[in-house]
């Protein structure tokens, strides 16, 4: 068998690593932070090197330390994996899932009932947050994030593209000022995404891309991308939406592309988790039903048209 540090002191260690103090570590485990000291004192005794530099202005890792805590850290993953393997009961499940809050609402949530008809002895609790969560520390099994996906040391997988679209309410094509081409849009209010993603082609870009000089910088701001839509169904102004997060809207006649006009991005949402998280039934349930999904919506998503 093989011999292995003591348990309680890898923990010690790893939680100390992570908020490189060992008073927060002892708060996270409901030791004191001589017992943190203690333990990683043993685990430095035990593998013969030292982890920690300690110095007045605090911890800081060695090459020792930095290197071996990406190892320990999916070794925990893999634990409580196992852990829950081992207690979970055959036709009944948990999954938990980080997802930003505007794809929660927008698409997420509208198609979750469809899963629970499949799979009813899954509970998914959802956990809608623009904070990127830490597999090591937080309950979370799986999480769809928006990006590039160069998510290190955590499985990617490529969930679907994303490209921005112009929309607004059908009520904007009507009226004393309808809106029929691109230029329309000077007498028309612009509704701007001001929320983290810098990938998302703004205004001005957009219009550059499309050959007008309108200007592109005027308008009311919001900072998360649901705002954004609920504005324009409401009919305050034309909005550069992502099609995903608009496609219900579209789908209801609540929104209308009035340009097809189409701008791609390099940015997509993409399926995260630990390796270890990939065993759990309720993980691979979800995923199958999510790429189905997200499949059946790229085929019916407009062509993309504009570079900008």
């Amino acid at each position: 068998m093989r011999r292995l540090p003591p348990l309680n002191a890898l923990r010690a260690f790893e939680s100390a690593a992570r908020h490189l103090s060992f008073t927060k570590a002892a708060d996270e485990l409901s030791v004191t932070p001589g017992a943190i000291s203690q333990q990683v004192k043993l685990l430095e005794e035990t593998v013969g090197v030292p982890l920690f530099r300690r110095d007045p202005k605090g911890l800081s890792l060695t090459d020792a330390g930095i290197s071996s805590l990406p190892s320990l850290r999916d070794g925990f993953d893999r634990l409580a994996a196992a852990a829950r393997l081992m207690t979970m009961e055959r036709g009944s499940g948990r999954l938990a899932l980080s997802v930003a809050p505007s794809f929660a609402s927008k698409w997420l949530v509208p198609r979750l009932d469809a899963f629970q008809e499949l799979h009813p002895d899954i509970d998914v609790y959802v956990h809608a947050d623009m904070e990127v969560v830490d597999f090591s520390v937080d309950d979370v099994d799986l999480a769809i994030r928006y990006g590039r996906g160069n998510y290190d040391g955590l499985t990617n997988t490529l969930l679907m593209r994303e490209r921005i679209v112009p929309v607004c309410a059908p009520s904007l094509l009507t009226g004393d000022k309808p809106l029929r081409q691109v230029d329309d849009l000077a007498s028309h209010t612009l509704l701007h995404d001001d929320g983290n993603d810098h990938e998302i082609a703004t205004w001005s870009m957009w219009l550059r891309a499309a050959g007008s000089e309108v200007n592109g910088t005027r308008g009311p701001r919001f900072n998360q991308s649901s705002l954004v839509i609920e504005a324009a169904v409401a009919g305050r102004g034309v909005a550069l939406a992502k099609y995903a997060l608009a496609v219900a809207d579209l789908e209801a006649a609540r929104l209308v592309i009035p340009f097809n006009l189409t701008t791609p991005t390099d940015f997509s949402y993409w399926l995260v988790h630990p390796e270890a998280k990939a065993a759990l039934p309720e993980v691979k349930a979800f995923i199958a039903w999510l790429k189905a999904e997200a499949s059946a919506h790229e085929t019916n998503s407009p062509p993309v048209l504009v570079d900008a």
